[in-house]
């Protein structure tokens, strides 16, 4: 549980709401949370919808793991209470990004469901549309596709707590979107995306 730490402390409103930027913007922000496997293609669908995105005029931008992981968080590892404060900062991250009236994607594994239960409330409290995106892949073909070698590295022990070899992945129970990416291309991908998106009025898409 995060302890907060900060005292004497004021949230200041600013001069400008939520409304006002996404008027000048055009566009409602909100969070795509990709969930899924190592190597599953979440970064692939996140990079591959925010090229369509733009494209198409929209603000959009991804969140990623690794890159994350480069700055704000280069000081977490991956045990267990280090993944907690890295999905804890990244939903609080996606929070302001979608506030800012932008189209958020994060690009975690973000493996236990409390902690991406702790995002989508973090957005919730804040009246933000959270959509979970689980990328499921069986963990065979992740392995297959696994540019770094690290599935190979975690089966001979040489990589300790390897989400889906020795640390556990919680699948999603009640995700908003679903994406096979075994059979599918990202641009399919990507098809699908929008058609839901479009479905469910998240967004209209000039023609």
């Amino acid at each position: 549980m995060t302890i907060t730490k900060a005292t004497n402390i004021t949230w200041h409103e600013g001069h400008v709401d939520r409304a006002e930027r996404e008027k000048l913007l055009r566009q409602k922000g909100f969070t795509m949370w990709f969930t899924g496997l190592p190597s599953s293609g979440k970064s692939t669908a996140a990079f591959t919808l925010e090229h369509e995105l733009v494209k198409r005029g929209y603000l959009a931008y991804v969140l990623d793991g690794d890159n994350i992981r480069h700055g704000l968080n280069k000081n977490l590892g991956f045990s267990a209470d280090d993944r907690e404060e890295n999905i804890r900062r990244i939903g609080e991250v996606a929070k302001l990004f979608a506030d800012s009236g932008v189209i958020t994607m994060t690009s975690f594994i973000s493996p236990y469901r409390k902690d991406r239960d702790r995002a989508r409330k973090i957005h919730q409290d804040a009246g933000i549309t959270f959509l979970e995106i689980f990328v499921d892949a069986p963990v065979d073909v992740c392995e297959l596709r696994d540019p770094k070698g690290l599935y190979q590295k975690a089966r001979k022990g040489e990589l300790k707590g390897f989400t889906g070899v020795d640390d556990p992945y919680e699948s999603p129970l009640n995700p908003e979107l679903v994406l096979k990416t075994e059979n599918y291309s990202p641009e399919q991908l990507v098809a699908e995306i929008l058609d839901f998106l479009t479905e469910k009025q998240i967004i209209k898409f000039q023609g």
